[in-house]
């Protein structure tokens, strides 16, 4: 197991003045950091690459079909061109930074709904996109980490029987699931059972605590998912992923309105441990 922690923390573009929390992972024992790719460019991953690099910190990325007009997962041609270019753009900059995978909801757009669950042709749509986009992340080393959200915030994939069905229909050896034990503990009814279904489709972890705030200080088992984790053979990423308030591009999806920490010095030591004992623990 190598451990991370997700940045969206700080921001949604890590900029130069964010930079400082790359170096606060380290010294609080983190492996590498998990960077959110919701805007810049290349150039701007490659500086945050370098600066991993300095820190002897490994890098993963979070990504998400930015709006309906670039869904990847449309039925109208030019939607779907636009979703396509913007997977490209995704893997360009996760390559500039030296991501190992890239992870979230690069499916369709969070907050969209249809009023009623995935189609058949919508699925079929986004799993040729996803495959490929496998195929192109495989050429450049890089795994593939789609998340599942609750139900909240998407309608495209939410549980892990459709996680587990997904990932047969994409069909690539690159193409996974992120887990994420936030979005599981609203839509499962046994996350150890969630995580067993799964099994090696499972690429990155996401460890998120109910509320969002630090990991062990909410209602999440995670001494039991932990030790499910070590079961079905998983040894990749664990990532901490919290939030707290003053996010304005992920407000919508998070619904974080108040401090769910007193630092992000709290957050980061606090949660690098418990994650880190737990797990040992396991």
């Amino acid at each position: 197991m190598r451990l991370s922690v997700n940045l969206l923390c700080v921001a949604g573009f890590i900029s130069s003045a964010e930079k400082t929390l790359i170096s606060l992972a380290a010294d609080a024992g983190f492996d590498g950091v998990e960077i959110p790719m919701l805007s810049g460019d290349s150039s701007d991953y490659l500086a945050i690459g370098k600066a991993c690099d300095a820190l002897s910190l490994g890098r993963t990325c979070t990504a998400i079909s930015p709006d309906k007009n670039t869904d990847p997962t449309s039925a109208d041609e030019n939607v779907r061109s636009r979703g396509l270019l913007h997977q490209d753009w995704i893997l360009q900059c996760a390559e500039a930074m030296g991501a190992e995978t890239i992870g979230g909801p690069f499916h369709a757009p969070i907050g969209e709904f249809t009023g009623q669950g995935p189609t058949d042709e919508e699925w079929k749509r986004g799993s040729e996109a996803h495959h490929r986009m496998a195929e192109k992340a495989a050429k450049l080393g890089i795994k593939l980490a789609l998340e599942p959200l609750n139900r909240f915030e998407t309608h495209y994939l939410n549980t892990a029987e459709q996680a587990r069905i997904y990932v047969d229909l994409v069909d690539h050896p690159n193409f996974g699931i992120m887990y994420d034990t936030f979005h599981a503990h609203i839509e499962e009814k046994d996350q150890p059972a969630a995580i067993r279904h799964l099994g090696d489709a499972i690429t990155v972890l996401h460890v998120s605590e109910n509320d969002r705030g630090i990991p062990g200080s909410g209602q999440i088992d995670f001494p039991t998912i932990m030790t499910t984790m070590k079961s079905i053979g998983f040894d990749g990423w664990v990532v901490m992923e919290a939030f707290g308030s003053g996010l304005p591009e992920l407000a919508a999806a998070t619904r974080i309105w108040r401090p769910m920490f007193d630092s992000h010095e709290q957050l980061f030591r606090e949660g690098a441990a418990y994650i880190r004992k737990t797990w040992d623990a396991a």
